[in-house]
């Protein structure tokens, strides 16, 4: 939830200053004069902050996107238990392929819950040595 806030405000900073920058563009109508050399190095500061937010922008909204990839990816020890017998059965599937009351498994079976069993999801350790 952070991260989102942290990439809106990121979003509404850089558009805040190429909007200022458009407006001192905007205003002048005779050329602007030629600078000293070492104004040029300031008057490029605000553009080269713009290209670097933009960048912690595209970065973010990357790595944010990657880690939702891998979390849907990641395999999960799904564990269905029968309410009536107390009988267990024990899957492995990828956490986006577990949906409702049914799931399909890493092996490509496809399991659908009766009304009398329940589902537990727990993060998968891996195969076991």
């Amino acid at each position: 939830m952070f991260g989102k806030v942290l990439i809106a405000v990121v979003a509404l900073l850089v558009a805040w200053l190429l909007l200022r920058a458009r407006m001192r563009g905007a205003g002048r109508t005779a050329p602007p004069p030629v600078p000293a050399p070492s104004s040029t190095r300031s008057a490029s500061a605000p553009r080269h902050l713009a290209y670097l937010a933009l960048g912690v922008l595209v970065a973010g909204t990357g790595l944010y996107l990657y880690e939702g990839w891998a979390e849907r990816r990641a395999p999960v020890l799904v564990r269905v238990i029968n309410a009536n017998t107390g009988a267990v059965a024990t899957y492995r599937a990828r956490r986006s392929d577990v949906v409702g009351r049914s799931l399909l498994t890493l092996d490509g079976r496809r399991v659908t819950l009766a009304d009398v069993e329940r589902m537990e999801l727990e993060t998968d350790p891996g195969p076991a040595p």
